[in-house]
């Protein structure tokens, strides 16, 4: 047989292979992506009245073309490799051994030690210096330092591991150990890319995951806690003065200016609303002192302050709320109530990434001014609480001043109103809803709309809704790259291990007959498969260790740390039933290859 009857072989075999599957591989992936829709849609308790099974034309032509093209590249590649062998040296490919290059072990130990250094001031950036990563070419460095440090890793491996358990006689002569380890070292010495790879493929996986089921479980808890009422509506007052403030907001209308100094339950009354479609209302006035910002607030710490978040906004005024009044929000939410001595207040936050800027301040118990008054702070930092309803922790600050603090009618900036929609049922709360929404018929909206009275709102159920669309679709792509990324690891590592299987057949049929039963070899098969999956995904775990946390510092704002062991838990469920069963398949398949005949 000729050369180029061997090479149509081989084409015609890649052929009926890729096709067989492409085919399968497009059913499973058409079935498999709505059946994850669903998964992903019921995690977040989206509404499926509508969902529909999809297909995507546009994405089957564009899979065929890029399997194609790999398959033809695959293809050309076999043929030239054929074309060049020689009959003398396919007669005798199973006779030929591996060259087998050593690297010098003290060359390989410095190489280690020096990736492990990279590796370290990595980590060390991307945990120190969140706040600094305005664009992506100063996250570039610490990636490229992580991917040299992984592939210096791996390198270096090969170098200095075999030498070390050589001369710990009793565990490299013990059974079969000196077979696993050379075989070990050689594999590793011939793949330091592909290990590399995979590593980081890995390491963006469990991240992936973990940073995704976190936002997850995060929302689902926020959004419980942060969404206690149906219903709040909130008016701008004396909007000239606060403008001018820096509260970005335009010169108001006559008719504004009277509906500001009326409450905005009276405001509802007079432009058409029927009151009984509310309950439980509570109505606050939110004050504001003119001049008195963050910068303010934060005083000598300020230039500490504005070196370590030079991006954050300090020119916006502070909310300040009477202590009573904050405490009827409080009981109606369900939430702690506070008290004060007259000369003391309060810093209510809880957005994680401003908790660390005000207790900065308020260590030394921060004095601040308000109406001509001194006062101390009660607390070295932060105490928790909100008034505003939202999808996630989002109240950047609060100051709570006694009910003897001389606050006056021109220093409030807002009127703030929590209700309940008075039903029992969620058809009833969305037909009470209506009521609020811009663009529907209510009486209420176009009356307000004809007099340029703006009360803006924001309700539980548009909070659910907005909450449900766009963090789902980023958490599916995110899911849906981690489990890729994973299943492509694994299937690498996999064909790796048969293909070394195979070409391997021989040296298992020495071992039999130098003595080893099918006990040794089959243990010294699964220790070597064990080893090869397990070393990447050591190395990817600590890679993950430090991603996960920068992850959650830039995504601090809809993802929590304290969702994380749940995340984590999850992700070690899903990456140890893929990553196993790829595993075990590739034990059992590489058994059956070397199995004596």
């Amino acid at each position: 047989m000729g050369k180029n009857q061997i090479a149509k072989i081989i084409l015609f075999e890649t052929v009926f292979v890729g096709i067989i599957s492409l085919v399968f591989g497009l059913v499973l992936g058409i079935f498999l992506s709505q059946f994850m829709s669903v998964i992903v849609a019921k995690m977040f308790e989206a509404d499926m009245t509508e969902f529909q099974f999809i297909f995507s034309k546009s994405a089957c032509i564009k899979t065929c073309i890029y399997f194609a093209i790999m398959y033809l590249a695959v293809m050309f590649l076999n043929t030239l490799i054929v074309s060049r062998y020689k009959l003398i040296n396919l007669l005798n490919s199973n006779k030929k051994n591996e060259k087998v290059r050593f690297k010098n072990p003290f060359l390989a130990i410095m190489v280690f030690i020096g990736a492990c250094f990279i590796l370290g001031y990595a980590y060390k950036l991307v945990l120190g210096s969140v706040n600094s990563f305005s664009s992506s070419k100063k996250l570039l460095p610490p990636i490229l330092m992580g991917i040299v440090g992984t592939i210096l890793i791996f390198w270096s491996l090969s170098g200095f591991i075999l030498k070390i358990i050589q001369m710990i006689k009793g565990v490299y002569l013990k059974n079969t150990n000196m077979f696993i380890l050379r075989q070990l070292n050689n594999k590793i010495n011939t793949t330091v890319i592909s290990m590399s790879v995979i590593c980081l493929m890995l390491f963006m996986t469990i991240t992936i995951l973990s940073c995704a089921l976190s936002i997850r479980e995060t929302m689902q808890a926020e959004m419980k806690e942060m969404t206690p009422v149906d219903i709040n509506l909130t008016e701008m007052a004396n909007v000239d003065e606060i403008y001018d403030s820096g509260w970005q907001r335009g010169p108001s209308t006559e008719e504004q200016r009277k509906a500001s100094r009326v409450p905005i339950v009276e405001t509802l009354k007079e432009n058409g609303l029927n009151m009984n479609v509310l309950k439980d209302i509570v109505e606050i006035p939110i004050y504001s002192q003119k001049g008195f910002t963050l910068k303010e607030f934060l005083g000598d710490d300020f230039e500490e302050i504005n070196k370590l978040y030079p991006f954050m906004i300090f020119s916006s005024p502070e909310k300040i709320i009477k202590i009573s009044d904050y405490n009827k929000i409080a009981r109606l939410y369900g939430i702690k109530e506070y008290s004060l001595k007259d000369n003391e207040y309060i810093m209510v936050c809880n957005f994680d990434g401003m908790i660390e800027v005000r207790n900065m301040a308020l260590k030394d118990r921060n004095k601040i001014e308000i109406a001509g008054k001194e006062y101390i702070s009660k607390y070295k930092e932060c105490k928790d609480g909100f008034i505003e309803i939202f999808a996630s922790h989002t109240e950047t600050g609060i100051i709570l001043v006694p009910d003897s603090c001389k606050l006056t009618d021109d220093m409030k900036y807002k009127m703030f109103l929590a209700a309940n929609y008075n039903s029992d049922t969620d058809e009833g709360k969305e037909e009470i809803e209506k009521n609020f929404i811009d663009g529907s018929e209510a009486d209420l909206i176009k009356n307000l709309e004809s007099k340029g009275i703006v009360i803006d709102g924001m309700s539980k159920i548009a909070i659910i809704e907005s909450s449900v669309g766009l963090t789902t679709i980023i958490t599916f792509i995110a899911i849906y790259l981690g489990i890729v990324f994973l299943i492509a690891s694994s299937a690498i590592l996999a064909l790796k291990q048969l293909t070394e299987s195979s070409d391997n057949k021989q040296r298992y049929t020495i071992l039999r007959k130098i003595g080893c039963d099918e006990k040794m070899i089959n243990k010294s098969l699964f220790w070597q498969i064990g080893i090869f999956f397990g070393l990447p995904l050591i190395l990817a775990i600590i890679h993950s260790i430090f991603g996960i946390k920068f992850g959650l510092k830039v995504m601090s704002e809809i993802a929590s740390s304290d969702q994380l062991l749940l995340s984590i838990i999850a992700t070690v469920i899903i990456i140890g039933v893929i990553y196993i069963s790829y595993f075990l398949a590739t034990y059992f398949g590489s058994k059956n290859i070397i199995k004596e005949e």
